[in-house]
């Protein structure tokens, strides 16, 4: 605000002031709107609400902050409240002042308070300059503006406080329907904890970055080698402490620290440092896991969605393509083919039935009667 704006308070008719409609604020809670209306009922309106004189308009002033207020003496049925008058703002300095008022109240939502830097964002602010303005750090402003990139969907679950401002972040880096994967299964419960969800976003956006799940080479049998020795000895390790070091914490666990302190002797400020070296140790390696635990989801909804792609895209040819259609040349060879009408023949003649040929067996041999032949025949 510069120096050149006069402020003076009086008392203006709530008729005469209209809200903002670029105020940053979009969400107001019923529950706490009518708590506020109570207690104006009761104790009046203690803080005045800010307005600025605008010319042209049907009501003489415009809010610049207080509309909750401003809504609930209405609620209340007061007819005169009091105002403090900002006069010679400029539109952007109203903005300011407005954001100013509800960035650090709770009842602004995480979605709200990103569109209302966005706006000075766009109105040529740094997010520096947003963050000095209002008391907040660069990355804060940077994370929040990051947020902006959420489906709708996803903007609705952070507002309604079912997903956390830093997790939101990391699904913000995701493609629209990672974006749902992600927040889906974290608000049924898929995982133990933000962090893992967060690990979890972390890999579905590895597995954005790889330009394909199974163009990398294959490992040569020595890779192969050296991980199996890799994934023995880890578990080997692990098996160990699990063993070893677990029984021995439970055990230490049960004792009372004036037993310890005895048993310990000088040795317990020795013992203090390394179990506090073992405890930092043991949070890395847990994160590391989870961490780890997070890619093989991943990789394993990549997969998966990979793999329900196929089969829809299978299905959808299947489904469009039907068989007489897709090769006129085999459709043909497969109908049957129609054959013409068999034309009326003649009648035939009756053929004359051939004596039939006797058998071999039975036939007699053809004796041929020469004239010498039938001579002797006749003197018989």
């Amino acid at each position: 605000m510069t120096d050149t704006n006069k402020i003076e308070f009086i008392s203006l008719k709530v008729s005469e002031i209209a809200p903002n409609p670029e105020q940053p604020r979009k969400f107001f809670s019923e529950e706490a709107q009518d708590e506020l209306t109570n207690s104006i009922k009761e104790n009046g309106l203690l803080q005045p609400v800010v307005v600025r004189p605008v010319e042209g308009e049907k009501a003489p002033y415009m809010l610049i902050a207080g509309e909750r207020r401003w809504r609930s003496c209405q609620a209340a049925g007061l007819e005169v409240i009091p105002a403090k008058v900002v006069a010679g703002a400029t539109e952007e300095e109203a903005y300011v002042l407005s954001i100013a008022e509800n960035v650090n109240r709770a009842d602004m939502t995480i979605m709200e308070e990103a569109g209302a830097y966005a706006d000075l964002k766009a109105a040529g602010w740094a997010p520096g300059k947003i963050a000095k303005q209002f008391g907040k750090t660069e990355t804060h402003i940077t994370w929040r503006l990051g947020l902006l990139t959420l489906r709708p969907e996803v903007s609705e679950m952070v507002d309604q406080g079912q997903i956390k401002s830093n997790l939101a972040w990391h699904i913000a880096q995701l493609n629209p329907a990672n974006q749902m994967v992600a927040a889906m299964r974290y608000v049924r419960g898929d995982f133990d904890s933000e962090a893992e969800a967060q690990h979890f976003a972390n890999g579905l956006k590895m597995m954005e970055n790889q330009t394909s799940l199974t163009g990398e080479k294959a490992p040569t049998a020595e890779e192969q080698e050296k991980q199996k020795k890799a994934k023995a000895k880890a578990k080997d390790g692990l098996g160990k402490a699990e063993e070893v070091l677990i029984p021995l914490l439970e055990e230490l666990a049960e004792k009372k620290p004036e037993d310890l302190a005895v048993i310990l002797g000088d040795d317990l400020a020795r013992h203090l440092r390394v179990v506090g070296r073992l405890y930092a140790k043991v949070q890395m390696v847990r994160n590391l896991l989870s961490k780890a635990q997070g890619i093989q989801r991943a990789q394993a909804e990549a997969f998966n969605k990979a793999a329900v792609e196929v089969q829809q895209e299978a299905a959808a040819k299947k489904a469009e393509v039907k068989p007489e259609e897709a090769k006129p040349e085999a459709a043909e060879v497969a109908k049957p083919v129609a054959k013409p009408a068999p034309k009326p023949q003649p009648t035939a003649k009756k053929a004359v039935a051939k004596p039939a040929a006797k058998t071999a067996t039975s036939a007699k041999p053809t004796v041929r009667r020469t004239p010498a032949r039938k001579a002797a025949e006749a003197a018989k």
